[in-house]
């Protein structure tokens, strides 16, 4: 099969469509949904998120230094594409969208009670890149569904069922529950010429 050329751009999919909760002292919790996310360290866990300095949440993660990344399955849905295309200046999401905001255990920011992952970050570092800044952050204490949590102690993507975007269509896909083959245990095998 033939290759064709590309522009650069933005490809990797698929991405979570993952819910930042946020809040300023004294002000109400704000959510934004956010793609350009990923896991930068093992140990310690930390991860990087990436944020345009206009959007409402900008601000308050660069002062706070601290957020939540709430994890979102299919059911998530209209709240993600909400939260991601809304603004915290101009709505309460948590009351538009009739969410929970939950206590944290070691940051100032709410869980949403709603998603069924919630991992509380703290930011080790930032770098503004072009048009966005990437917090990278601690991972500082992870909360889940207790429901959700298979017989090994790990959440069921199966149960799950994650929320993804998908850069190249510009949509959100779901249905992620097609397993291949577990880590480690594909590469003895051969590929299938095609």
């Amino acid at each position: 099969m033939s290759k064709v050329e590309l522009t650069p751009q933005t490809l990797l999919i698929p991405l979570p469509a993952a819910m930042i909760s946020c809040q300023a002292k004294g002000q109400k919790p704000n959510i934004i949904t956010i793609s350009w996310i990923g896991i930068v360290n093992s140990e310690p866990p930390m991860l990087s998120i990436s944020i345009q300095p206009k959007r409402y949440s900008y601000n308050i993660v660069k002062e706070t230094g601290q957020f939540v990344v709430n994890l979102t399955g299919e059911k998530n849905l209209h709240a993600a594409d909400f939260c991601g295309n809304r603004s915290g200046r101009e709505y309460d999401k948590f009351k538009e969208l009739h969410l929970t905001p939950v206590a944290a255990k070691m940051v100032s920011a709410p869980l949403i009670k709603e998603c069924p992952v919630n991992l509380e970050c703290v930011v080790k570092s930032s770098m503004l890149l072009g048009t966005h800044e990437m917090f990278v952050a601690e991972i500082v204490a992870v909360h889940a569904d207790a429901d959700l949590i298979d017989e090994n102690g790990r959440p069921d993507i199966d149960k799950i069922k994650p929320l993804v975007y998908c850069t190249a269509a510009r949509e959100y896909r779901g249905g992620l529950t097609k397993v291949l083959s577990r880590y480690g245990q594909a590469a003895g095998k051969k590929e299938k010429p095609s």
